[in-house]
């Protein structure tokens, strides 16, 4: 028979507590809300990540290849790599699919406003999925050639709002070079990616038109878009993607394409620790409270048991399991309020943030349960390591001077 076990069942079920009582039940709430708040900082954390990557993944994808030059305009140098140069990059194990695009500069004028703009061009080939999820009006470019998709344009909120367009108005743009062109396009769809920066300088138009503009040949673009399966392996993905390349081209990943978004996301992470270390400290400091304080309110027991030949160690493990006790109720208490209010954002998105300054309009939230595992043994471990050392004041205690304590 486990006696230290047994004891403190009887203790933790039975026993009548009095001064003790409220400051068990603060430690319960204290470590409860310890798992809570880093259960949904890390769910919003991952979520908000992976919310702005997958805009950032989706308009531009993971590594873009580009010719090698100094050239720093938004219109990109034309490159064009074979089908056996092509199906080489598609070989590699991480590599999921390659679209070719390529940019143009323009100046819409309508509606007596004059906005400059960048036309990325696509073809018939490439994945518009992507470009389905952020619209909020019209449908995505149709490239059958009896659709005229050279005339079929997307168009951000942003841009509509401030030229006082809407879906089916047509506008002409001008296209700066010698000698200046224009072409009247039809809004077919209005996107909207939260991104303010993409949203003030892009449209979505035809590659075709552009190849048609610049005098290319059908073969001709102005870079391709690889994505790939996993992330985390992004920079040895760009790096095996860059030695499969002529010399004259470079492979850019989307890390290196926009940095200050990146190198922002990854700041983040800091926050996360900072919380982890903070809450975990406070449920620390309530845990040791409360098994000192039960020990002092249990100190003729201790004589007792220790007058009657039990050892120390059987003593202080009788504390330790009250206290696995009171860890393991704030772990469920607080897994039970962390986990609803993620499913409750998850499926409501009730929270909302300022879409100009977040890039998305609610909190987004992501967990895995692997999250939710290692945060539950990490704090129950810390939490029983942290109650060790104040365990070893039952060592210090007289059974003659406990006996008579009052």
């Amino acid at each position: 028979m486990n006696f230290p076990y047994f004891l403190a069942k009887r203790i933790t079920f039975l026993g009548k507590r009095t001064f003790s009582k409220l400051i068990v039940r603060i430690t319960v709430g204290a470590i409860a809300l310890a798992i809570a708040a880093i259960i949904l900082s890390v769910a919003v954390l991952r979520g908000f990540k992976s919310e702005i990557t997958g805009k950032q993944r989706g308009f531009f994808g993971d590594v873009m290849v580009l010719r090698y030059d100094l050239n720093n305009a938004y219109e990109n140098s034309p490159i064009s790599l074979d089908t056996t140069q092509l199906n080489k990059l598609k070989k590699q194990s991480n590599v999921a699919s390659i679209y070719s695009f390529a940019t143009k500069a323009g100046i819409i004028n309508v509606n007596d406003e004059v906005e400059g703009v960048l036309l990325k061009g696509l073809d018939s080939c490439y994945d518009q999925s992507y470009l389905k999820t952020i619209l909020v009006a019209g449908d995505t470019i149709n490239f059958k050639a009896d659709q005229g998709s050279g005339e079929q344009i997307l168009v951000s909120k942003y841009l509509a709002n401030r030229l006082m367009l809407k879906v089916g108005d047509d506008f002409i743009m001008y296209f700066v070079q010698q000698p200046i062109r224009k072409r009247k396009f039809e809004i077919k769809g209005i996107y909207n990616s939260g991104s303010e920066e993409l949203d003030k300088i892009y449209v979505i138009g035809s590659l075709n038109l552009i190849r048609r503009l610049n005098n290319l040949d059908s073969t001709a673009v102005g870079g391709y878009e690889v994505r790939i399966h996993d992330f985390t392996q992004l920079n040895q993905t760009t790096s095996q993607i860059e030695d499969e390349l002529p010399v004259d081209m470079q492979a850019v990943s989307i890390r290196d394409q926009v940095p200050d978004i990146f190198q922002w996301l990854d700041l983040l992470d800091m926050n996360t620790k900072v919380i982890f270390v903070l809450v975990t400290l406070v449920a620390i400091i309530n845990m040791v409270s409360a098994l000192l304080i039960t020990i002092l309110e249990r100190t003729s027991m201790i004589g007792i048991l220790k007058a009657l030949g039990f050892h120390n160690n059987g003593v202080r493990r009788v504390f330790m399991y009250n206290a696995l006790y009171l860890i393991g109720l704030g772990v469920i208490i607080g897994n039970l309020l962390g986990l609803s209010l993620y499913f409750f954002q998850y499926h409501a998105h009730f929270f909302k943030l300022d879409e100009q300054t977040y890039y998305i309009s609610y909190v987004a939230v992501k967990l895995l349960w692997t999250d939710v595992i290692l945060i539950n043994i990490s704090l129950m471990l810390i939490g029983m390591l942290a109650l060790f050392i104040p365990s070893l004041l039952i060592t210090k205690i007289s059974p003659i001077k406990a006996i008579s304590f009052k």
